[in-house]
């Protein structure tokens, strides 16, 4: 028996975990990491079963050919000769490119993804973004001036948390990386501060919470505006960081009174109103929205609205606020403001946003003709058929594409329509930094795992995948030595930062810094200059052989290192035109026109929502028996009297513009009259997973429609879609 540390990379938590492998190399214990400074030996029940996903039979371990129907499992050269083929064929503005949820949890992902996609030569990039967060990113973009400039609420120092959109006892966080959410939750109520959530469902957050507040689904924004209008009016106003765009804001505002936002958001007027007063007079406070605020019509606005609502109450940029995090690998900040809509799609006109199109769209651009039709796609750790919205339309237009490779371990809804699958090692034969959830975490913490496995001769990490890819889709051939791109973009690091003013290592020599960096492999390489480099590193303001981050260092901390409490950051942390928090973007509050004529329109009978498992995050987590039935299941939660007002016993037909399924009903008081609620990432008939075949469930996003999105971010509209539901 041995044991190994690392993090666990199956949701957005980063909990550290040990794990006990025999002398065969198997898994037979996941416990959490004791010694990790910042989880503190929390875990839960996805990452003990790290173990069972690593080791999933049904898990490809070579690359997969389609020819005539029939899959052949082939060797690696073979296989990425048959993408050169694939890639060869088709110019580069006809190729495209999706980037799943899980890709922003590997290295490979993070480190190769932004090379491989300029080497394609298209804008036709889409991602799980579109899916989950990008009213955040916009928003962001817009006030601060990048969009990953994003503050997260200080849990461990706050006294009133105001949660809307979110279930971190099942997600864990999100877009707020917090080992042990649920405990945090419960110490912020210990010390004798205040938990609010409002939530269309009673989760099983809100019945941790001070107080619940059923709100309307995706109305969340008209709560916010309510809030923001009684601060305004009754001034309470507590403006502590430079803005720009108060009175633009203020006068925005004026329309949305708390009786005109309770008829819209069903929230009574008493209750905004006094919302608002306790944000006002906490100590301390920060108000957070995570999913259900963002896969909605008003997205963007509802994202804008919470850190509208975090300035004028004292509370962006302090301890106990809503704070941003320093991450050790961070680059300099970056001067040039935030622009969005720098191209538009093909066929709908839709804007780019951090370099994407929405996946609302994608296909559209591969089933529509003309000039510039998507005829290849890649898609990595990604499953658009389950994930994004009308899956059935687009699992009908993949099997029209000339050439699609995945990368991905499984054979799965999407996969199936690949010509070649890559599939990446195993978890525990790969190494693990977490470059953008680290950037969210409510504490400063760094930590790094190198593979716990050795690959097989000949077998390629995922790194090395994504860089032959790249190599191959820039037109340098199957053979070209992956070794040369990470090369390259060191040396463009490196040189950038000498060239710098002010940079720490300005003037020096980049052959120097380049031998002195370490690693096993380009990645390793890379995370070594980047921690260097970084607000911690040895070369990042620190005195040479002074305790400054490296990878050395970090491989001699196994277990992670505490860098500390979330400290002030502004006003340097802003690359806005102003230098300032811009309160008031044109492009916000030029969309909050179309909110305000939205107050008085009727509402729908039903509506449905999405629903989180705390043992489920993506839909290849449904190949785990640990992981699957139970509570964890597919099923409609409805209020009983709904249901019984419709006469629906066990099974109900439900209802929308883009489709309708069959679906097992489950009667609940959790939820509020006219809601109901379906998980995300099911529909499984006919699986190649065993496992996954036998709980199959129903695909959600059948009922979804492609057409209606925010349009400040392309964001898909996941909650608050219009049903209708009779017996079965």
């Amino acid at each position: 028996m041995r044991t190994a540390h690392r993090t666990c990379p199956l949701c957005e938590a980063v909990c550290g975990l040990t794990i006990t492998l025999d002398d065969d190399d198997r898994v037979v214990g996941v416990r959490g990491d004791d010694a990790d400074p910042f989880s503190k030996g929390f875990i839960c029940p996805k990452g003990a079963s790290l173990g069972r996903l690593d080791e999933d039979p049904d898990r490809l371990s070579r690359p997969m050919v389609r020819e005539d129907g029939e899959w052949r499992e082939v060797g690696w050269e073979e296989a990425f000769e048959a993408v050169e083929r694939g890639l060869a064929a088709v110019p580069g503005p006809e190729r495209a490119i999706y980037l799943g949820n899980p890709s922003a949890h590997t290295m490979a992902g993070t480190l190769y993804s932004g090379p491989l996609v300029r080497s394609l030569g298209t804008r036709q990039v889409y991602s799980a973004s579109t899916s989950d967060q990008m009213p955040k990113h916009v928003a962001a973009g817009l006030m601060f001036g990048h969009p990953l400039t994003i503050p997260v609420p200080d849990l461990d120092r706050t006294d009133y948390l105001l949660m809307l959109g979110a279930n971190p006892l099942e997600s864990n966080g999100s877009l707020c990386t917090a080992p042990d959410f649920p405990g945090r939750l419960k110490a912020l109520r210990r010390r004798g501060g205040r938990l609010v959530v409002v939530d269309p469902r009673r989760t099983r957050t809100a019945a941790l919470a001070d107080e619940h507040v059923f709100v309307r689904p995706g109305m969340d924004s008209y709560l916010l505006m309510g809030i923001v209008h009684t601060l305004f009016a009754e001034n309470l106003t507590d403006v502590r960081v430079p803005v720009t765009g108060l009175a633009e804001v203020e006068a925005a505002v004026a329309a949305f009174t708390p009786e005109a936002c309770a008829a819209a958001s069903g929230v009574p007027a008493e209750v905004i109103v006094r919302l608002a007063r306790e944000l006002a007079a906490a100590p301390t406070a920060a108000v957070y929205g995570r999913i259900g605020t963002c896969t909605v019509e008003f997205g963007t606005i509802a994202q804008w609205l919470v850190d509208v609502v975090n300035v004028l109450t004292g509370n962006l940029d302090r301890p106990g606020g809503a704070m941003f995090p320093r991450a050790a690998t961070e680059g300099p900040p970056r001067r040039k403001p935030y622009a969005r809509g720098r191209w538009h799609s093909r066929v709908r006109g839709l804007p780019e946003a951090n370099g994407e199109l929405p996946v609302a769209t994608l296909a559209d651009e591969m089933e529509t003709p003309g000039e510039g039709r998507i005829r290849a796609l890649i898609t990595v750790a990604g499953n658009p058929v389950l994930s994004a919205p009308n899956g059935a339309r687009l699992d009908r237009v993949l099997a029209g594409l000339d050439f699609m490779v995945s990368v991905d371990p499984y054979l799965n809804e999407t996969t199936r329509h690949a010509h070649v699958i890559l599939p990446p090692p195993r978890v525990m034969q790969a190494g693990h930094y977490d470059f953008a959830l680290l950037a969210l975490a409510v504490r400063d913490y760094t930590r790094y795992s190198p593979p716990v496995l050795a690959l097989a001769p000949g077998r390629p990490p995922e790194t090395v995948i994504l860089a032959r890819l790249a190599m191959i889709a820039s037109g340098q051939g199957a053979g070209a030595d992956p070794a040369l791109l990470d090369e390259m973009i060191l040396d463009q690091m490196l040189r950038k930062a000498v060239d710098t003013p002010g940079s720490p290592v300005e003037g020096r020599d980049p052959a120097e810094l380049r031998a002195a960096l370490t690693g096993s492999g380009g990645a390793e390489l890379r995370l070594d200059a980047m921690l260097r480099l970084g607000p911690y590193g040895v070369w990042g303001g620190r005195a040479e052989g002074d305790d400054g981050l490296s990878l050395e260092r970090l491989l001699e901390s196994p277990h992670g290192i505490d860098l500390g409490a979330l400290e002030p950051r502004l006003p340097g942390l802003l690359s806005t035109a102003s230098g300032t928090v811009e309160l008031a973007p044109e492009a916000i509050i030029a969309d909050v026109g179309r909110l305000r004529e939205a107050l008085g329109r009727e509402t729908n009978a039903f509506v449905l929502i999405g629903r989180r498992h705390l043992r489920s995050n993506n839909s290849w987590m449904h190949n785990v028996g640990p992981l699957v039935g139970g509570t964890n299941r597919c099923t409609l939660q409805i209020n009983p009297k709904d249901a019984a007002d419709l006469g629906l016993a066990e099974q109900a037909v439900i209802r929308s513009a883009a489709g309708e399924l069959t679906v097992w009903l489950e009667p609940t008081d959790t939820i509020m009259r006219g809601v109901v609620s379906l998980p995300h990432g099911w529909g499984h008939s006919g699986s190649a997973q065993l496992v996954a075949a036998k709980h199959a469930g129903v695909n959600a996003n059948t009922l979804t429609d492609e057409s209606i999105i925010d349009p400040l971010s392309g964001n898909a509209v996941f909650n608050g879609v219009p049903v209708t539901l009779t017996p079965a």
